[in-house]
């Protein structure tokens, strides 16, 4: 919306104009919470704001396992607590934003995924254990020959 605006009389169009726009917007605000019904449905499309697409890409917060819900509070805070304990406040900030978006992604199945992972590879790393030997042995050398 770009308005040239070259003398007086078009600023005060604009200006009359976007008045207009503002009680619009103000109506249909004011509509919007006209009751407590209202209000709490505005709330509650606010909190389910993930579960509108059915898509389960990003699920709401109440559509979490135990895993998702527990990694909100429990991520942001072993973070903030452990590896950046000296951070200033917006470094904290930004760790429980990103850590509140990858709540979404943790869940009791990636959880499982990545347990077995880790034993798959503890097993493999203690079952192919070289073998070393206590006995140094001479390399294949020939024995000196005497005359």
């Amino acid at each position: 919306m770009d308005v040239s605006i070259k003398n007086i009389t078009d600023l005060q169009e604009e200006i009359a104009r976007m008045r207009v726009i503002e009680l619009r917007q103000g109506e249909e605000l004011a509509k919007r919470f006209n009751s407590p019904s209202a209000i709490f449905a505005s709330l509650m499309s606010l909190l389910n704001s993930g579960n509108r697409g059915d898509s389960g890409d990003h699920p709401g917060i109440f559509n979490q396992d135990f895993f998702g819900l527990l990694s909100r509070i429990v991520l942001p805070v072993t973070l903030n607590k452990t590896l950046f304990k000296r951070s200033n406040f917006l470094v904290k900030t930004l760790v429980g934003l990103v850590s509140q978006k990858a709540s979404n992604y943790i869940s009791g199945d990636a959880i499982h995924g990545l347990w077995d992972k880790v034993k798959s590879v503890v097993h493999s790393v203690i079952t192919s254990k070289p073998e070393t030997s206590s006995k140094k042995s001479m390399p294949n050398v020939p024995p000196p020959v005497v005359m």
